[in-house]
This record gives C-alpha cells, sequence and structure tokens, in this order.
C-alpha cells in the first residue's frame, strides 16, 4: 500500500508541475515516432530494424552475464550506430523527407478518420476479384503478375511502379494487364485488399537453378520472393499456366478452389491473427502506416 501511496504522490507532484509546454513535447516526441515506424513499415528496412533490435537485445545480455568481449565489441558498435543508421536507411530517410515537403496537413487529418473497414473482409474480397480474373486471363491466355503483399513492405517496388489505391474488382484488373494497357508489363502490387500500385518493375532472380522454360514474369516473382515474404500470382502468356510462388518456392497448374484456397491460407491467416490482437484497431493502424 506505502508504495501505490507513494506513486500517487509522485504523479501528483509532476502533474502540478507539467505545462503547456511540457504537452507540446510530448506531441512532437510522438509524431517522429509515429514517423519512424511509418518510415520503416514501407520498405524492407523494417526487417533491418529487427536485426538492430536484437543487437541491442544481445548488448544488454552481455551486461547482465558479464561477457567482457561481446560487451566491448557491442558496445563499440553502437559508438557508431548514428552514423550507421543513416548509411543504410539514407534512401528511406531522403524519400521521407521529399514527402514531407509535399504533404498537407489535411493529409494527416484524413489518415485518423478513414473508415474502419476490416482488413481480412478486403483481403477476401481482392482474393476472389483476383482469382475470377487470373482465370479468365488464363483462357486468354494474357500473361500477369500480382504480388500481395505481406509482412514486409514494399515500398521500393511501389515506388517503380504507378500508385493507384483503387478498390479491387476483376475488370480493372483485366484492365491492367490487357496489351493496350502501358502498365500491363509490370506487376500489381496489392495492400491490405487495395491494388495500390500497377506497373512496378519486379527484381529478376539471378538463381541458376530456375528452369529455362519459364520466363521473364516466373524470374521476377521468384526474385521478389527471395527479397521479401510476398505472395505472387502469374500467369505466363504462353501457355496460360498459373503459378503462385512464395518463399522462393513456385508451384504451377493452379484451378479456382485449389488458387483461392492457397492465397486465403497465405494471406488471411496474417491478417486474422493481426485483427484478434488486444490493441484498438485506431492504434494498430497508426502502427501500420
Amino acid at each position: 500500500m506505502d508504495e501505490i501511496s507513494n506513486f500517487f504522490e509522485a504523479f501528483s507532484a509532476l502533474m502540478k508541475t507539467f505545462s503547456l509546454f511540457d504537452m507540446m513535447d510530448i506531441f512532437f516526441v510522438g509524431f517522429i515516432i509515429y514517423g519512424t515506424i511509418k518510415l520503416v513499415r514501407e520498405t524492407r528496412a523494417w526487417q533491418l530494424v529487427k536485426g538492430v533490435v536484437l543487437l541491442v537485445f544481445a548488448y544488454f545480455v552481455s551486461i547482465i552475464a558479464n561477457f567482457k568481449m561481446l560487451n566491448a565489441l557491442l558496445g563499440n558498435f553502437f559508438q557508431f550506430a548514428f552514423l550507421v543508421v543513416l548509411i543504410i536507411f539514407q534512401p528511406e530517410i531522403r524519400n521521407t523527407l521529399e514527402r514531407m515537403g509535399r504533404s498537407k496537413i489535411g493529409g494527416l487529418y484524413g489518415s485518423f478518420i478513414e473508415g474502419t473497414e476490416s482488413v481480412a473482409d478486403a483481403q477476401k474480397r481482392c482474393i476472389a476479384d483476383v482469382v475470377n480474373c487470373v482465370l479468365h486471363l488464363q483462357t486468354l491466355k494474357t500473361g500477369a503478375l500480382i504480388a500481395f503483399e505481406r509482412q514486409t513492405r514494399l515500398g521500393e517496388i511501389i515506388n517503380s511502379g504507378t500508385v493507384l489505391d483503387a478498390k479491387s474488382s476483376p475488370l480493372l484488373i483485366h484492365n491492367i494487364f490487357f496489351s493496350g494497357s502501358p502498365l500491363h508489363d509490370g506487376a500489381i502490387v496489392i495492400r491490405e485488399g487495395r491494388i495500390h500500385a500497377a506497373g512496378c518493375v519486379l527484381p529478376l532472380s539471378e538463381s541458376d537453378n530456375i528452369s529455362v522454360n519459364l520466363g521473364t514474369r516466373h524470374r521476377a516473382a521468384i526474385g521478389l520472393s527471395e527479397n521479401s515474404d510476398a505472395v505472387i500470382v502469374v500467369v505466363s502468356e504462353e501457355n496460360g499456366i498459373i503459378s503462385v510462388v512464395c518463399n522462393r518456392t513456385l508451384k504451377r497448374n493452379y484451378k479456382r478452389e485449389e488458387l483461392k484456397k492457397e492465397l486465403e491460407l497465405f494471406i488471411l491467416s496474417d491478417k486474422e491473427q493481426e485483427e484478434k490482437r488486444i490493441l484498438p484497431s485506431f492504434f494498430g493502424r497508426i502502427v501500420k502506416r
């Protein structure tokens, strides 16, 4: 009881000295943290952040366990950590500062009041649209390349194409891959159940184990899977075969039900688990962005 009483006394004393400038200080620090999270989650830099967190954890373990060599090594590393972060995240920092210069305050306000539609529901609808469209493209032998973004953000890939941020529909996907469309040679990136970008350029795999019978679309899909956890659907222009690439593994000859079940297995399981978390969806949306 004494500890609780001391806590409330200290809290009361602190609140008496709390001023408007303290509130502004907290707001600016929170805004910087929010911007940093948004920065790293937009790109593959999020994976690097996880590695840095592990190094910090190892550093504290070395202190507690008195691992002198490990402590000295990590200590020297963290002395130059700020410079290392600037070098590693230089492209992301530059792009973020450019977006800040182009943005309007209203855009920030809009991000807080947007709708609360379930991401899982949007993903289900989008998967059904993709399945219906690629089956139609298969009959026409029209090539297609569709990447579903998962945990690894595809900001660099999106920047290589045209941002649409449109609700998914089979007609829209078909029009994008129509041979007369200026975006048909690139890939579609789907983010949270919406067609986020089209005409995107994917990195080609340099693996020597890829069959010579597979074309550029398949090599690009494998290349993206080597650098992310994205799920990529490919429709062959030569024979209309539908393939799915994930975790560097390519599977071919999908039918309607098999394709739908496979995409739902890869994509919906992550989103449904994420939406069952205890944190309110409002804060979840802030972290996602």
